[in-house]
């Protein structure tokens, strides 16, 4: 309890300072998005009814001007629970840094280009029902190379990024997760990651690739490569396509497992449609060892489903529902990526269903 009042006066402290402050192009914001849950597991048993908090977060950014182009940036941004009240002041993306015509470099904690490649193509990115449970083998808040060695959808600490300019809607961008922690097994853990974007504006398209160096073990590697391609059809529709290739080495062998997500939303004035569709091949290879979720065998594989509809009572606010269905093959253990139902991890063949109703509001 006394590190949510010390994160939250420290919040207030920051904001109450920033009309008093000299420096320009500083903004506080934030977002607030719960939801009523109600879901079942059929390989525990277990329902539950709760209020699900859908990574909240409160931050400060800014710039500052350097001259002949060039500017300092910032942001320090934090968790939020409105449904418990906890929070941490920089859990999520923080990071000080330059930009200029040669492009913009930064430190800090931060989600990678391989994640933020394809999650703006999930319209259910960051709930429950977000494709995390297939897509990149969960889902990494904020983790460095010892504190989660399997998922491929991360927020990486201790990391350094270039972004280039963007030329004729191309751009790329790298980070490198530096090799600070020493595990026991004398491994020199360490991340590098890139995307290749695309963007004209009716046409978004990435390729992506990590490597996790000595994540499982010394000398041994994992390897993820992703293709996406979105289609604006119009202002109020939007289609997507992902594919996805995750490798792991371990000890024991090779662990591969190929995915793909499909996504469609609709726009109608203030009334919007949203689908989302993973499905996550059985996964092969000789490993014997289960990394993540991911296992080799047959019925391994699993296929999460969601519709939604959102309901937009401003630009800033907005009410949603959705329906979603997680169904594992006879072998397969994937879960809920986030607000996980606790249980069920584990529980082979399990599937799992439920319903939101839920509101958000951005400042």
């Amino acid at each position: 309890m006394a590190r949510v009042f010390s994160c939250a006066a420290g919040a207030l402290a920051l904001a109450a300072a920033l009309p008093a402050t000299a420096q320009e192009n500083v903004q506080l914001y934030g977002r607030l998005n719960v939801a009523l849950e109600a879901l079942r597991s059929s390989g525990s048993g277990d329902s539950v009814q709760r209020l699900s908090n859908n990574r909240s977060v409160l931050g400060v950014r800014g710039s500052e001007d350097l001259g002949g182009g060039w500017q300092a940036l910032f942001q320090v941004e934090g968790t939020l629970s409105p449904d418990t009240g906890a929070g941490s002041i920089a859990a999520r993306d923080t990071r000080v840094g330059i930009a200029g015509p040669w492009g913009t470099l930064f430190a800090g904690n931060w989600t990678l280009p391989y994640n933020s490649a394809t999650s703006a193509l999930d319209p259910f990115y960051p709930t429950t029902a977000g494709y995390m449970s297939l897509m990149g083998n969960g889902a990494g808040a904020t983790e460095n190379n010892t504190s989660n060695a399997y998922s491929f959808d991360r927020r990486q600490q201790n990391s350094v990024h270039y972004w280039t300019p963007q030329w004729q809607g191309w751009s790329l961008r790298v980070a490198r997760g530096m090799a600070e922690e020493r595990p026991a097994n004398g491994a020199h853990p360490s991340l590098t990651s890139a995307a290749l974007l695309y963007d004209s504006g009716d046409l978004y398209a990435s390729l992506a690739h990590e490597e996790h160096h000595d994540y499982q073990g010394r000398g041994l590697s994992d390897r993820g490569s992703k293709l996406a391609i979105a289609w604006r059809i119009d202002s109020a529709t939007q289609l997507a396509l992902a594919l996805e290739s995750l490798r792991y080495a371990t000890a024991t062998g090779e662990l591969r497992r190929r995915t793909v997500y499909a996504s469609a939303t609709r726009q109608f004035g203030r009334h919007g449609l949203r689908v989302g569709l993973a499905h996550a091949q059985s996964a092969t290879g000789s490993a014997l060892e289960t990394i993540g979720t991911v296992r080799a065998g047959a019925g391994t594989g699993a296929t999460h489903a969601t519709i939604g509809y959102d309901y937009q009572l401003s630009k800033r606010s907005s009410l949603f529902a959705y329906y979603t269905r997680l169904a594992n093959g006879r072998n397969g253990i994937a879960g809920f990526a986030i607000n996980s139902l606790g249980r069920e991890t584990g529980a082979a063949g399990a599937t799992l269903s439920g319903v939101a109703l839920g509101i958000k509001h951005n400042f």
